[in-house]
């Protein structure tokens, strides 16, 4: 089992054995990187929120600004999301349940997984989901 997984050179394969060691190597390292963009965009964020916090006499320019920060705030809130998603993932990869449907316990296939690497659902249990969420929703 390969613990550090080159990201350019290696792609998961149908032909392995479904989540081998690279594969779960592979996707730990990709989730770990994509946590890590998030909290630097997150530190870039709160860097420029601190500078930006000047009082601004003109109030078209102070409302503006006010509206700039509750939007950034809103994108914050739903990168923080993603990170316990991430974060859900990556615990799964440690205890062998990464990669499996968590309604039907098959495989969630690769190209999902890679498209969408905190998925949880195979895509036939998503779209099972989502229709019933309509269906409520429309009630």
């Amino acid at each position: 089992m390969s613990e550090k997984i080159d990201l350019s050179n290696y792609v998961p394969s149908e032909e392995e054995e479904f989540m081998n060691g690279n594969q779960r190597a592979y996707f730990r390292a990709k989730l770990v990187a994509w946590r890590n963009d998030i909290l630097r965009e997150a530190r870039e964020t709160l860097d420029h929120l601190a500078e930006e916090s000047a009082n601004h006499p003109d109030l078209a320019d102070r409302a503006s600004s006010e509206t700039d920060r509750a939007i950034e705030l809103r994108a914050r809130d739903r990168q923080r999301k993603l990170i316990s998603k991430i974060d859900a993932a990556l615990q799964r990869i440690e205890d062998g349940t990464y990669g499996y449907c968590e309604e039907t316990g098959e495989p969630i296939g690769l190209k999902r997984l890679d498209a969408r690497p905190i998925a949880t659902l195979s895509i036939e249990a998503q779209e099972r989901h989502e229709r019933r969420e309509k269906v409520y929703r429309d009630e």
